[in-house]
């Protein structure tokens, strides 16, 4: 489970930002705290704010790091294959001051392993530049320890990697590179140790709906298994049941192309005929824009919710009715729908999620951005108002959040060149 994400300098983030998933002492939907050791984590994060205010680079930021993670092993070597890879992974810092622009960006997180790693905590992160790695970091303690211990720490002048095998060591003085992550490189080397690190952020997923890109992709994903086990299909047949009970089943037909090792898959959803045993087969494709939404959220949140890892939805409210919304978010806060501690942060517009019947104080996160460009990201539960006073529980968030009590809201101003437009108009 992700205990808290840290970085900065990255885009609209100039300044050290943090999102926590540590449990406040706060008293409401205390059912739903997940504890592990001494830690007591949440399972979700909502984030809201005006459009520009750095909602999106929140997700992105820990894109960025979960790629570079899972990618930087491949930076060795040289030539023009290697400028083309590194290329692709380069931090966007703060651009609008000099000194943020040429300066390092930093990311780290603490989380906690699975089960099956033995669910030990990890503090891990690393700060680069243009020119490659400046700094990378790995403390881990056992659930019952009160400290953590240097596994290993590099930066440009110094290379301690005293917490590794001896023999792991030697290979990875060896082959490192300057681009390159220490755990990138050592899980690809099979080291234990630095597997298991990459291998959280491989049960990572990001969907992006306000990418319209992205839905086009999105919309093409089908579930694992779902072309040939009945089991699967039927899986996503109930998931469909709980917004929408008109589909019945799925019509799949593979349909081989002349390479051999290619093949398409043609999906018809199945709708009851009225008055008749008879069912009306009707493409996927032209389903509504919500009902593709939902298939294109399954696989991701089936992904999540068996791995127990992390989903970031951004636009989470986009082409969905805020009951949906509101059902997707339950599967995550309710303990019998996520027994594996899955996560979910997600971005919205939808203010009537900000409820203190569905959402506690310090699962509520806002952004806001100076005049400067600065984003801001801050927690409800850590929001102190003009008197001094931090905000009740009792308190009506959405109409608060609407009445502008905690910022993170447009600054709407009157649209001047329509009525210039309009008085020509009259003119003429």
């Amino acid at each position: 489970m992700l205990i808290q994400f840290r970085y900065k300098n990255f885009k609209s983030f100039r300044d050290d930002t943090i999102l926590d998933f540590s449990a406040t002492k706060i008293t409401e939907h205390s059912d739903r705290v997940i504890q592990i050791g001494s830690e007591k984590i949440l399972p979700t994060a909502a984030i809201f704010g005006a459009n520009a205010s750095g909602k999106s680079n929140v997700i992105q930021a820990f894109r960025f790091m979960t790629t570079y993670v899972i990618e930087s092993f491949a930076f060795g070597g040289e030539g023009d294959d290697k400028k083309s890879k590194t290329k692709k992974l380069k931090q966007t810092p703060f651009l609008f001051d000099k000194d943020s622009r040429d300066a390092e960006s930093s990311f780290e997180v603490y989380f906690i392993s699975s089960e099956e790693a033995g669910c030990k905590s990890y503090n891990y992160g690393f700060t680069l530049d243009q020119s490659g790695i400046v700094e990378e970091w790995l403390n881990a303690k056992s659930k019952t320890a009160r400290s953590y211990k240097t596994v290993f720490y590099r930066n440009r002048d110094e290379l301690d990697l005293s917490g590794l095998p001896v023999k792991s060591q030697e290979i990875i003085r060896m082959t490192l590179e300057h681009e390159t992550l220490i755990v990138s490189l050592g899980a690809k080397l099979k080291i234990s140790k630095l597997k298991c690190i990459r291998d959280w952020f491989y049960d990572t997923n990001f969907t992006n709906f306000g990418n319209p890109i992205e839905n086009v992709f999105l919309s093409s994903l089908i579930p694992d298994g779902f072309a040939d086990d009945k089991d699967v299909q039927k899986k996503v047949v109930d998931y469909f049941a709980t917004f929408d009970d008109s589909i019945v089943g799925f019509n799949i037909e593979v349909i081989k192309s002349d390479d051999e090792d290619s093949r398409h898959i043609k999906i018809d959803a199945l709708h009851e005929v009225i008055g008749s045993d008879e069912f009306a087969s009707i493409p996927l494709e032209e389903e509504s824009d919500g009902t593709l939404k939902m298939f294109a959220l399954y696989p991701a949140l089936q992904d999540t919710l068996e791995s127990g890892g992390v989903l970031f939805v951004d636009e989470l409210n986009a082409r969905l009715h805020p009951l949906l919304v509101r059902g997707f978010l339950i599967t995550f806060l309710n303990p019998e729908t996520n027994p594996n501690h899955a996560q979910l942060v997600f971005t919205t517009h939808d203010s009537w999620q900000l409820s203190n019947n569905l959402l506690r104080r310090d699962e509520i996160w806002f952004t806001e951005k100076e005049h400067s460009g600065v984003s801001t990201l801050y927690s409800l539960a850590d929001f102190v108002d003009e008197d001094g006073a931090k905000i009740r529980k009792d308190e009506s968030y959405e109409k608060n959040y609407l009445l502008g009590k905690y910022g993170a809201i447009p600054t709407l101003k009157y649209f001047d060149m329509f009525k210039v437009s309009f008085r020509r108009h009259l003119t003429l």
